[in-house]
This record gives structure tokens, sequence and C-alpha cells, in this order.
């Protein structure tokens, strides 16, 4: 596991990771894009998604 996370943190490091993170950073920032994570993370962690979900 620790192999995994050395590359991802050098991944991270690389101007590729960064122009990634700097990418993701600007779409969290919409806030479309911050609504639907919202309504996702919610649905993900079992709370009413208004679908007739889970009771």
């Amino acid at each position: 596991m620790s192999g995994l996370l050395s590359r991802v943190t050098k991944f991270a490091r690389s101007p590729e990771g960064r122009r990634a993170m700097r990418e993701a950073r600007r779409a969290a920032d919409d806030p479309k894009n911050r609504a639907e994570a919202k309504r996702l993370i919610g649905r993900l962690r079992g709370g009413k998604s208004g679908k007739g979900g889970k009771k």
C-alpha cells in the first residue's frame, strides 16, 4: 500500500499532477458542480434523495 501512496505523491508533485489539481479546484469552485457533489455525497451517506430511495 505504501507503494501506491508514494506513486500518488509523486504524481501530485509532478507538473501534470499540479495541472490536474488546478482543474479539479476550478471545477469545485463552480456552484453547479458543488451542488451536484453535495447531492451525490448525501445519497452515498444514505440521506433522502427524494426519488423513492430507501426508508
